[in-house]
């Protein structure tokens, strides 16, 4: 054999690497920070993959702005203006799992662009639907919008296999922080192309949806995600059983579905108590907004306050931000108790969702993935998708202050699994031999 002349290349080697803390206990009460690695290529699929969330988000924003009120102009029946925002939802909550499969099959990248091309086919459907005046036309578009939701719920699962140990919190926080883009863009780009198309309002709307999604296609050509080399396990009942004995993922699931599920509920009843209250709409819209921003600037730290605490004390003060909230609410109803309450709702929806993701990564085995991300975001937008469809019914049939009081008892369980799995943590690290 010829010796190599020169030094030899090795893979990635052109990839230099970035002190980040590491975090060594991930559900444990015992998080430690060092200064760890992470490779260029690591943040270069970390950045891409933020960009994509934001660009979903913006994408769900819009959608969030408009739908209603195309349903309504679309709708023979008024009562039926919020049936395609509610398919969308539920769309979301029945794909999750066939996502999680087909990505085991082909990969990340395949997986997430096929999504992206669904949500293109459904944002068409949608823009020919206003078009054509076909309210099932867009219920049709609505659904298939749905479906690329739950394939881009799998971006934080991506940067998570995309990052090494040291850098996966942050990873994960981060591209969870591109919804921060949506904040702003979204409501602004709705309303920039609501008549761009005089005749039909909100077509250009949609025609916005369509070109955001093929940008997140071109974006992702440029993800360079690593190889596992650990066979993927098939999913079954039984896998799905396997994980639910975890109390690790227990916690983790759990912790995310109540926390995703009381957000969501409490989100959707606000305008409609803030109006029982004579509050303007200019008003509502202000409230919102503080809302969007807090549930996604913490992720710019989030991470960074995992690797310092680990992630469950940081889904505990999510979980106490949120009980805070609803003291606040229970205050009184001005202005300045929903723009607090609902700030805080955001801050801990975001530590709440982030801690309980970082958790759910060291729950499973690597060929156990496909089965736990895809029972985990069932239970999450199952959950949302409940809330979304009985917060109107419940905040008209007994008021915001029954509303808040309702909800209350499913954070305390949050925070209560999150004490428990963290005492049996130490507990058990109290027990080992020195």
């Amino acid at each position: 054999m010829r010796p190599l002349r020169g030094r030899a290349r090795r893979p990635y080697a052109r990839h230099r690497r970035f002190p980040v803390a590491a975090f060594r206990s991930i559900g444990g009460a015992h998080a430690r920070a060092d200064v760890n690695p992470a490779t260029g290529l690591e943040l270069r699929n970390v950045s891409l993959l933020a960009i994509c969330q934001a660009l979903m988000m913006t994408a769900s924003t819009l959608n969030i702005t408009t739908s209603a009120l195309v349903g309504l102009m679309l709708a023979d029946n008024p009562a039926l203006a919020t049936l395609p925002f509610g398919l969308t939802w539920l769309a979301t909550t029945v794909t999750t799992v066939p996502a999680a499969l087909w990505m085991r099959r082909v990969g990340r990248r395949t997986g997430l662009m096929t999504g992206v091309m669904v949500g293109i086919f459904g944002g068409a459907l949608c823009t020919l639907a206003i078009f054509e005046r076909r309210f099932e036309l867009f219920c049709a578009g609505s659904v298939l919008v749905g479906a690329f939701n739950a394939f881009g719920q799998q971006y934080r699962f991506a940067a998570a296999d995309a990052a090494g140990e040291a850098f996966r919190a942050r990873a994960i926080s981060l591209v969870i922080a591109g919804g921060l883009i949506a904040a702003f863009a979204g409501p602004n780009l709705a309303r920039l192309t609501r008549d761009a198309y005089p005749a039909d309002v909100f077509a250009g709307s949609y025609a916005a949806m369509i070109a955001i999604y093929v940008v997140s296609l071109a974006v992702l050509i440029f993800i360079r995600m690593p190889r596992s080399n650990v066979a993927a396990a098939r999913i079954t009942l039984a896998g799905f059983a396997r994980l639910a004995g975890r109390a690790r993922f227990l916690v983790a699931a759990s912790s995310a579905m109540l926390g995703y599920g009381v957000m969501n509920l409490l989100m959707t009843s606000t305008p409609l108590a803030m109006r029982a209250c004579g509050l303007s709409f200019d008003q509502t819209a202000s409230v919102i907004q503080w809302h969007v921003l807090a549930m996604f600037v913490p992720s710019l730290f989030t991470g960074h306050l995992i690797d310092r605490f680990g992630a469950l004390r940081i889904m505990m003060a999510g979980a106490l931000l949120q009980l805070a909230c609803v003291l606040v609410n229970l205050q009184g109803q001005a202005e300045w108790n929903f723009i607090v309450a609902l700030a805080l709702l955001g801050f801990g929806w975001n530590f709440l969702f982030v801690g309980a993701t970082t958790l759910l990564t060291a729950s499973y085995q690597g060929a156990e993935k496909a089965t736990a991300q895809g029972l985990n975001d069932f239970m999450v937008f199952g959950t949302v998708t409940l809330t979304a469809l009985g917060s109107g019914a419940l905040q008209h049939a007994f008021g915001w202050t029954a509303v808040n009081l309702f909800i209350a008892p499913f954070i305390a369980t949050a925070f209560c699994l999150g004490l428990w799995l963290e005492r049996r943590a130490r507990q058990r690290a109290d027990a080992r031999p020195a």
